[in-house]
Order: C-alpha cells, then sequence, then structure tokens
C-alpha cells in the first residue's frame, strides 16, 4: 500500500456506520472494509441509523442517498443537527443532482461517491474524512487546553503571594504576549503556520533552525518580483513547513550534515518532503503550499527527490524554495560540514546553476541576496531598525518578530500602539533580552520627521 495511503489511517479505531436499505450493498462495503481499523456498524433505514446513533458515538456515516422513508440527504442533515461531529458521506447510484445538493446544503457531507465505487477510492476518502475529522477535534481540543490554561494563570495571579510578585509580573507580561499571538493565529493561515513553525523550531537545535530566515528571503522575492498574493502565501507556508516531516528524526540526524549521512540516513532523509506533504494535504487551504514543500528537493537536471521532476516540471515555487533553503542551509551546517559564509554560499549557489537550480531563477536569486542585508531584510529606505524605546504609535511591523526561543510574537503588518510598544518594553525587561524591530514609519509621521530639525 502507498506510504501517502497508510498515513492517512487514524492513531484510534474509527467507528464506521453504514446505511443502505440493499443487503448486498451492505456487504460489498464490509468486505471492501475487511481488513480496516474500523469498528463497522450496519443499519438498514434511515431510522435505524438513527437508533445507532442515539446509543454510540459514530465517527463517520456512509449513507445510500435513495432509501425509502428517510432518504440520505434527510438522515446526514438530521446527523448533522445532533451529531456534528459525525463525518457524513453520500453514497449515490443515480443522476439525482436534487438529493445530492440537499446532501451537500442541509447535511454539510464532507464527499460524495458515485455507485459502482472503486475500493481503493473509497479507502481513501474514508481515511482523508478521519483524518480531517482527527484534526479538527485536536484544535478544537488545544483552543479548550489554551483557554483552560489562561483561566489557571489568572487565578494563579490571582492568589500568589506578596513574595512572589516580581514574578508574577512576568507572567502576566508573557500572558498577554501570548495572546496578542493567539489573535495574530486567527487572521490567517499564513500566521498559523508561523506560529506552528515556531513550536517545530523547538526539535530543532537553535543554531540549525533556518524558517523565519527562508520565509523572509523568499517574502523579499515575492514582494520584488510582485507574484501576487495568492503564490506569496503558499511561498510562506511552505518556508514555514518545509521541514515539518523531519519532527520525527532523532536528535543525531537532527544534527548531521546531509552531505555525511550513511545509507539508511539518507534513504529516511530523502522522505521528509513527501511526509511533509503527507501531513498537511488533509488541509485544503495547505495543500498548495503541501505541493511545493513535496518538490522542493527536485533538482533541475533531474537527480532530486523524491519523484525526479527536471526543469520546468519543478513548480516554480519549489525552485524558489529550494534556492532559499540551500542557502541558509550552508551557513548553518546543515548541508555541508563546514558552514559556509554568506559569500560562499551564494558562488555555491552560482557554481550549481543548470545542475541544482533554476538558471534564470538561480541569478535572480543571487541579485536579491546581494542587495539583502547580511540579516536579509531588504535595502529599503522606509524600513528602520530600532528597539522598543524608539518606536513610535503609528509605525507598522515590517518583518515578523520572534521571542529568543523561536516564538511568534508579532506578525508582519501590525500597527504599532502605545499600548503595545509599552508591552513590548515590559516583555523585554522580564525576558532580560534585548529586541530590534524593523517597522515602516507611516506617511504622516514620515513627514514630521523630515520637517523636525
Amino acid at each position: 500500500m502507498p506510504a501517502s495511503m497508510t498515513e492517512l489511517r487514524p492513531a484510534a479505531i474509527a467507528s464506521v456506520l453504514l446505511v443502505d436499505d440493499e443487503e448486498n450493498i451492505l456487504s460489498s462495503l464490509r468486505r471492501v472494509l475487511r481488513g480496516e481499523p474500523y469498528s463497522v456498524q450496519i443499519a438498514s433505514s434511515g431510522e435505524q441509523a438513527l437508533e445507532v446513533l442515539r446509543r454510540q458515538p459514530v465517527d463517520l456515516v456512509i449513507s445510500d442517498a435513495r432509501m425509502p422513508g428517510m432518504d440520505g440527504a434527510t438522515l446526514l442533515a438530521e446527523v448533522q443537527k445532533h451529531w456534528p461531529e459525525s463525518m457524513r458521506i453520500l453514497l449515490t447510484g443515480y443522476a439525482d443532482i436534487t438529493t445530492t445538493i440537499r446532501a451537500i446544503n442541509q447535511g454539510q457531507i464532507y464527499r460524495y461517491i458515485s455507485k459502482p465505487w472503486d475500493d481503493d477510492e473509497l479507502r481513501l476518502i474514508m481515511r482523508q474524512a478521519l483524518a480531517y475529522q482527527h484534526s479538527e477535534r485536536e484544535r478544537v481540543r488545544l483552543e479548550a487546553l489554551t483557554r483552560e490554561q489562561n483561566l489557571r494563570l489568572q487565578e494563579l495571579n490571582e492568589t500568589l503571594e506578596q513574595r512572589v510578585k516580581a514574578r508574577t509580573a512576568e507572567l502576566e507580561q508573557t500572558a498577554d504576549m501570548l495572546d496578542l499571538a493567539y489573535e495574530e493565529l486567527k487572521r490567517s493561515y499564513v500566521t498559523a503556520t508561523e506560529v506552528f513553525s515556531s513550536l517545530v523550531n523547538q526539535r530543532i537545535p537553535r543554531d540549525k533552525q533556518t524558517n523565519s530566515q527562508v520565509i523572509a528571503l523568499v517574502r523579499a522575492y515575492a514582494e520584488q518580483h510582485a507574484l501576487g498574493d495568492g503564490p506569496s502565501r503558499d511561498l510562506s507556508m511552505a518556508a514555514a513547513l518545509y521541514n515539518i516531516g523531519k519532527l520525527t528524526w532523532d536528535d543525531q540526524l537532527l544534527n548531521r550534515p546531509s552531505d555525511l549521512l550513511y545509507k539508511q540516513e539518507r534513504d529516511r532523509y530523502r522522505q521528509y518532503p513527501s511526509q511533509g506533504e503527507n501531513l498537511l494535504m488533509a488541509l485544503e487551504p495547505l495543500q498548495d503550499a503541501a505541493r511545493l514543500i513535496r518538490h522542493h528537493q527536485e533538482r533541475w537536471d533531474g537527480s532530486g527527490f523524491p519523484d525526479r521532476l527536471k526543469g520546468e516540471a519543478i513548480p516554480f515555487g519549489a525552485r524558489l524554495l529550494k534556492l532559499a533553503v540551500d542557502f541558509i542551509e550552508l551557513q548553518r551546517g546543515s548541508i555541508l560540514e563546514r558552514r559556509l559564509n554568506r559569500d560562499e554560499a551564494l558562488l555555491l549557489i552560482k557554481k550549481y546553476s543548470d545542475r541544482l537550480y533554476d538558471p534564470q531563477l538561480c541569478e535572480q536569486f543571487i541579485t536579491l541576496c546581494t542587495e539583502l542585508a547580511p540579516d536579509v531584510t531588504l535595502a529599503d529606505p522606509s524600513i528602520l531598525a530600532l528597539d522598543t524605546r524608539r518606536l513610535e504609535p503609528g509605525m507598522v511591523l515590517a518583518r515578523n518578530l520572534h521571542a529568543e526561543s523561536g516564538m511568534l510574537l508579532l506578525n508582519e503588518g501590525k500597527p504599532l500602539t502605545r499600548l503595545l510598544i509599552d508591552k513590548l518594553i515590559a516583555f523585554e525587561a522580564s525576558e532580560d533580552g534585548h529586541y530590534t524591530l524593523f517597522v515602516r514609519i507611516a506617511e504622516d509621521a514620515a513627514l514630521a520627521t523630515e520637517k523636525s530639525p
């Protein structure tokens, strides 16, 4: 069985309810699911299916569209109303667009499948549905956990004794910054991926962490070449999560340069792009980014992995992502045993143009990196690097701000207010650190600056 299918299996045994008034259809479905990690229940009518649902929880309901009495669309609408967490799939052998539309609108079904079905496709769709359900449950669990932890922090702050007031103040400042980060997380999937990227970085040694620099590089290219919102967003999410497939590696493998890996380790290394794609494909907004992650280790001459794509068959975003990843990882010692400096990395990339990299894109990329400051910020006169005490209300954050731990604090594009600046100063003091923020000056503030002596 292909690895992509195997990895869609849910971790626990899922409960599946099959509903059809034809015994032979139910028998065929049970045959298809033989050997699958499911607890299978059957019902020959909509009413009987509802009785099963009232007695026990069901993860996935697969119902025929046409049944006497209660039809499939009506049944799935009832399931959606009373058991919304149960995934719903409509099985139809009729060209009945009205029933299908009603099932989609009222039952909010995950998918519909036409009879006769393809066994492999049916099993794959079920795994995808259950994987999506698992991710949604995990999201809800994490949100509830966050709320509970915030509540506990509040209770702790109310009951701490006088002798620990100093520590209480630090915790309050940290909680405030976490709340700000959480609000930014809800704004977009881009922000969400970068927050998750900061969590991934907790698994990776600090001197090997690359995501924030790779994100900055691809965004700089996207802005300079006006790639548009969609491609820029996909590139940013791919850059944030390109190494998610390395999460299961042990510390020894994470620390060893890829050119020094032994055969078994190299085989495992070559799997991480496709494993990263598999982890993200269940989330529809991340599917394009997942495709870039899959192909970011392909090579222009066709010698890359996992699919040995060649030339322009490699997605453009994946070609750009490879350049950015290699440029940063060469400087981090993740590819060669010796860490290269910035200029050495650019020379090596230029040397392998037309072999590893798209030659035209490689030339553009080298030009871009030559124009960038050493910390990968654009040489843009409207962007200033300021410490927290020089910030002014009305300034706009030009780069994501991360804590020393790698946690995302504020997202690019965030307007600065006096309250937010004060919180940043307090948080900096509680961390005993020093933060430099890259900001754009609003037009009215810039005019005032020009007029001042």
